[in-house]
């Protein structure tokens, strides 16, 4: 299993508009796209001193995968226009995780 990890900021005054776009609109369209071994996503939030940090980590079962999703130069960071237009800044680059174990609050998973 593959992690994708990607961050973006925006204002507070964005923040809300930004999230409904991801939740209605982008998300949306990357679960369309039907890509293999793309297995979801997972949205976090958080407001730092003057701005709204937001997180994805998107799980995928292989690098393969994840370069059906993002293309061959699979750390490019995926960012629609309409995104672009809401962020302040974001990160141009993914990181990616191996996972080599995953545990449950009451032991291995």
């Amino acid at each position: 299993m593959i992690l994708r990890a990607w961050r973006g900021w925006t204002t507070p005054e964005r923040a809300d508009a930004y999230e409904r776009l991801l939740r209605e609109e982008i998300f949306p369209a990357i679960e369309a796209r039907r890509v293999p071994g793309y297995t979801g996503i997972t949205l976090g939030r958080r407001t730092v001193g003057d701005e709204v940090e937001f997180f994805t980590i998107m799980r995928f079962e292989s690098l393969d995968s994840v370069r059906a999703f993002a293309g061959e130069d699979y750390e490019t960071a995926v960012v629609p226009p309409a995104a672009r237009e809401v962020l302040s800044h974001y990160e141009d680059r993914a990181s990616h995780y191996e996972i080599l174990e995953e545990r449950s609050a009451g032991g291995a998973a």
